[in-house]
């Protein structure tokens, strides 16, 4: 284990971490396009949106569902015209979850307003707060990936 794991300074930053992301998240979460979508619906559409079309199956795990539900997410998705399923192209019995133009469109709507969102919050910050956000924002995003 490294030093960092240890001490109470650690640990009041480790605390300290978790309960500003997890407030900054569920403030992000707010700052939605389409509100009829759950954020499980977003997360889904998030994941194709990165990774590209993917097999149910396939979603299921990355989302940390169970396949049925998968199932019915696709379903809702599909339903709402974000998301077509397409023939798989090496197993017929499969099919494949390829996001919409639509969907698209509105993912990159929600990523313009959460951006506003958040400049309009960092505004508010003094140079010297500006600078050490912008140097942790690779940390993060690093931590976000482990």
């Amino acid at each position: 284990m490294s030093d960092l794991s240890h001490g109470d300074n650690n640990a009041a930053a480790v605390s300290a971490l978790r309960s500003a992301v997890m407030l900054l998240s569920r403030r992000l979460k707010h700052q939605r396009v389409d509100e009829s979508l759950s954020p499980t619906e977003m997360s889904v559409l998030g994941t194709l949106a990165r990774c590209g079309s993917a097999t149910p199956g396939e979603l299921a795990r990355k989302e940390h569902v169970q396949p049925p539900s998968m199932t019915r997410i696709v379903a809702l998705l599909e339903a709402k015209g974000l998301v077509r399923l397409e023939p798989h192209p090496d197993d017929r019995r499969q099919k494949v979850v390829r996001q919409t133009e639509t969907a698209e469109a509105m993912l990159e709507e929600s990523r313009r307003k959460r951006n506003a969102w958040l400049t309009h919050l960092v505004d508010g910050l003094d140079e010297d707060e500006w600078a050490k956000l912008r140097a942790a924002a690779p940390v993060l995003e690093k931590l976000a990936h482990l």
